[in-house]
């Protein structure tokens, strides 16, 4: 008699487990190019899947649901891009002085080196050149990635939008296939899981949000009374690159301490970004955060870090953003299926069991 098993009810060992994850890793590699927009549409739609519903019961077809959801999307990012290019145009207004500074502060840097550690002029102009030429045979190599990285991205451009409008549009046949996939009897089960994960998603998307909001507005009212220049568009590059755990907040602190060091030449300045980066990274992780994110993902930091840096060495930098919500919604399934509990209890934090 045969016996029909489910994706949800099968039992691995940690070989099999394994084996798994390494043919996985090797097909996501080989198929990056077109898995990747399709994760990003698949989220997307994760995320726009309420609003399209709602937008239906008010009587709007479901073409004219999910296309009107689609374009409410991109003019918010094209809205937070517009406030970003402004305040980047303004930083660029104030290049020649800034520029003069720098050369000051690099004939300053070179007067030190020739009087502490004896390096005189002609030695750093040699070093320089050294450097230079190790460097300059790579240049049309880093010109060519550039090139092939921007073409792909206006390609990813084009593309995710519309995988997005097709997902959700035929999003009810989608779901009538992946029930066709597993026993009759799981039907149920898995309908909730996917309504489980739509829904926490969906929260946590919006409270993420508010997060960065919140986090890139005290950043940036910090900065600002510290008199740091452009402190709208440092503060909320360094709130939007806080998505990467500890890494993020480093590099986003950089430009402002640098602008910091150039305009004021003192270093308590760049001190006092870094005590006003700090204290809002604090109150992030202890009161904003567990405020405005009601229904979190509760993923373990070892195990985000890990999706992280293995999403980076798959996918590059869309592997970074892209894995940790692969690893939720792996959360989400495990906690649903009391026979994953051990998988849930890896992913997840000891305060959640």
């Amino acid at each position: 008699m045969q016996v029909q098993k489910s994706l949800l009810t099968l039992r691995y060992t940690p070989l099999t487990i394994l084996q798994y994850i390494v043919y996985g890793s090797l097909i996501l590699y080989a198929g990056r190019t077109i898995f990747i927009p399709v994760s990003f549409a698949l989220l997307i739609s994760f995320i726009l899947q309420p609003v399209c519903a709602w937008l239906e019961k008010k009587g709007i077809s479901r073409m004219g649901a999910v296309v009107t959801s689609i374009l409410l999307l991109l003019a918010l990012g094209l809205l937070i891009i517009a406030l970003l290019v402004s305040q980047f145009l303004g930083f660029l207004h104030e290049w020649p002085a800034i520029h003069e500074k720098l050369t000051q502060s690099l004939t300053d840097m070179s007067q030190m080196l020739s009087n502490v550690f004896g390096i005189n002029k002609e030695q750093q102009q040699n070093l320089l050149n050294r450097m230079s030429s190790q460097s300059g045979g790579n240049v049309l190599q880093i010109i060519q990635s550039t090139i092939s990285a921007s073409a792909f991205s206006l390609v990813m451009l084009f593309l995710i939008p519309v995988y997005a409008v097709l997902i959700l549009y035929y999003r009810k046949y989608w779901v009538s296939i992946l029930l066709r996939v597993f026993p009759a009897e799981r039907s149920e089960q898995l309908r909730e899981i996917l309504a489980l994960t739509i829904k926490a998603y969906y929260n946590f998307i919006k409270g993420m949000a508010v997060v960065y909001v919140a986090v890139g507005t005290l950043n940036s009212i910090g900065l600002l009374l510290l008199g740091v220049p452009h402190a709208i568009l440092f503060g909320f590059i360094a709130s939007i690159l806080t998505f990467v755990p500890y890494i993020g907040i480093i590099v986003g602190s950089l430009l402002p301490i640098t602008m910091a060091w150039i305009t004021y030449d003192s270093i308590w300045y760049p001190l006092g970004i870094v005590a006003v980066f700090t204290f809002v990274q604090y109150l992030e992780a202890n009161i904003i955060f567990p405020i405005a994110v009601s229904s979190r993902l509760n993923v373990n930091t070892l195990i985000m870090l890990l999706a992280i840096f293995t999403g980076g060495m798959v996918w590059g930098m869309a592997g970074m953003i892209l894995f940790v919500p692969f690893v939720g919604i792996a959360k989400l399934i495990a906690d649903y299926n009391p026979k994953w509990k051990t998988i849930s209890m890896i992913l997840g934090t000891e305060a959640t069991h």
